[in-house]
This record gives structure tokens, C-alpha cells and sequence, in this order.
């Protein structure tokens, strides 16, 4: 029998973790009672802290920077390969005139 792995939405995960940091609950019991697998909570506490304003960007959307990393690496890509094919026509023109 395959297991899916729960997916849990942004706003899920925000009111969850006002739950335990807000309301003071133990960090496990709001775990149980939202039934959710241990140590998850803990874990979306931590991603929050550290980057609130996009801690949970949602499925198939990057964090702004992560992005901007993602389009840059496909410029270099494109222009790595635009650089390899000017290499070749310059060895094939040198090639012609010899």
C-alpha cells in the first residue's frame, strides 16, 4: 500500500504555527491535535523565523531570490552555449582560409 505524503497550504501552516508560539501550546500537542507528523511543526517554526515574509511560497513558486538565482543560471546557460557556437564557427572559418 503506498503512503502520500500530506501537503499542507501556507495559511495552514501560519495558524499553526500562531497556535504554538502565540497561544503558548506545546509545540508536540499542536502537532497531535492538527495531526501532523512530529518534528513538522518544528520545523515550519524554524523556516518562518528565519524568513517571514516568504517563508512558505507555496508549490512551484520560488522565494524572490531563488528566482532571480534560477534566471541567472539560464542566461549563463544560454550564453555559454551562444559562446560555444561562436568558438565553432570561428575554428571552421579559420579552417576555410588556410
Amino acid at each position: 500500500m503506498k503512503q502520500y505524503r500530506k501537503k499542507y497550504d501556507s495559511s495552514f501552516k501560519l495558524e499553526a504555527i500562531r497556535l504554538a508560539t502565540d497561544e503558548g501550546r506545546n509545540i508536540s500537542e499542536v502537532e497531535r491535535n492538527l495531526d501532523i507528523s512530529k518534528g513538522t511543526l518544528a520545523r515550519w517554526v524554524r523556516e518562518s523565523k528565519a524568513d517571514p515574509v516568504e517563508a512558505f511560497p507555496g508549490k512551484g513558486h520560488l522565494k524572490a531570490k531563488d528566482e532571480e538565482i534560477r534566471k541567472l543560471r539560464l542566461e549563463l546557460k544560454r550564453t555559454q552555449e551562444e559562446r560555444d557556437i561562436i568558438k565553432k564557427a570561428l575554428a571552421y572559418f579559420a579552417e576555410d582560409q588556410k
